[in-house]
């Protein structure tokens, strides 16, 4: 019984410091992130049927951070092994971009309830995985991939496609979507006699599992919330209400004093939408009830003057920085980075 009962402590002692340490980075942010900005009044010409919350246009950050994770570690993968990868740096990249964007976003409204615990969630879960997945790679990954050798088997190869896969997927698609299940399936039927196969189809097994049921779980609990609205609404100049027809997936609302009021599709496609319109001289008035905005750009400096935050990439020899402007800047902003040595990434919407 005293032994039993030994080894009971050490698991709730193993218990409370994986809450506390995971618990950390979120109190962190609660308590020495939040900005003491005033937000700027601002009368929105749009309904507000169709408003969004500024501050979203920033909190959309932390969940494409996690995508860009993802890319970064499918480049890693493409000519290196999963241990090559800096997993610590990468959490720690997602609490110190959050800790900036949260201070930020005072300038722009107060962060809902829920927004803020949908991004400590994932942020969590994204700690968690990774913080394992070093446990692992870093250990008995990396002997299996010692033992190996300099070449890699076709399990490998498999995975390394798999990622690349993975990250493109994420760019329109919620990860909770995608087939782990198939990708279980595809690493025990091509697994090789070889050693460091053998390791990998039981490894990459069990987390392909492990994130299909947890996959399972998400997709449950949105299909009772309902998902987020997949179009917004803009005011655009520049242009007739005959010439958007060319433009897939964008519906004319009505024609107003200040502009053409349009209904557009959400996230990626958004920032393909808007760079096409640039270029066509199209420039845009305001975005969901909004005049201000963050995107993100990439370059192959380590600073850009504005930016509220530049990172290194993992798997690439360049930097990303997160740059806030005015709506009504965009479009000429995304003009003149075809002369700048910036190239867009993404432009965050609400």
């Amino acid at each position: 019984m005293n032994s039993v009962w030994r080894w009971f402590r050490r698991l709730i002692v193993i218990c409370l410091v994986l809450v506390l340490g995971l618990g950390a980075p979120v109190a962190y942010v609660e308590t020495m992130c939040q900005g003491d900005a005033r937000p700027q009044p601002y009368a929105a010409l749009i309904d507000p049927a169709h408003h969004r919350p500024e501050t979203r246009s920033l909190m959309t950050y932390p969940e494409w951070y996690i995508v860009h994770a993802y890319e970064d570690y499918a480049e890693v993968l493409r000519d290196g092994d999963p241990h090559d990868y800096s997993y610590l740096r990468s959490i720690g990249g997602f609490w110190t971009s959050l800790c900036a964007i949260t201070g930020e976003a005072s300038a722009h409204g107060e962060i809902d309830r829920d927004t803020k615990q949908m991004v400590y969630v994932i942020g969590t879960s994204f700690t968690a995985e990774l913080a394992l997945k070093a446990a692992y790679e870093e250990t008995l990954g990396r002997l299996f991939a010692w033992l190996r050798g300099p070449r890699p088997t076709p399990l490998d190869k498999l995975s390394a496609r798999q990622a690349a896969e993975y990250a493109a997927f994420l760019q329109q698609v919620p990860w909770y979507k995608w087939s782990f299940r198939a990708d279980a399936e595809a690493i025990r039927t091509q697994s090789t006699a070889a050693l460091r196969d053998t390791e990998r189809r039981l490894a990459l097994g069990l987390e392909y599992r492990a994130k299909a049921a947890y996959a399972d779980v998400i997709a449950q609990a949105v299909a009772q919330v309902g998902q987020d609205e997949l179009t917004l609404r803009m005011i655009v100049t520049g242009a007739s209400p005959t010439q958007f027809a060319r433009y897939d997936g964008v519906t004319v609302i009505k024609t107003r004093p200040e502009g053409i009021e349009i209904e557009t599709p959400r996230y990626r496609a958004l920032t393909r939408l808007l760079m096409r319109m640039a270029s066509d001289g199209i420039d845009v008035i305001e975005i969901a009830g909004n005049d201000d905005i963050l995107l993100t750009a990439i370059s192959d400096q380590p600073g850009e003057p504005g930016s509220l935050l530049s990172r290194q990439r993992q798997g690439f020899d360049d930097y990303r920085h997160l740059i806030t402007l005015d709506v009504t800047e965009l479009m000429q902003r995304l003009r003149q980075m075809e002369q700048t040595s910036l190239t867009l990434e993404h432009i965050h919407d609400y």
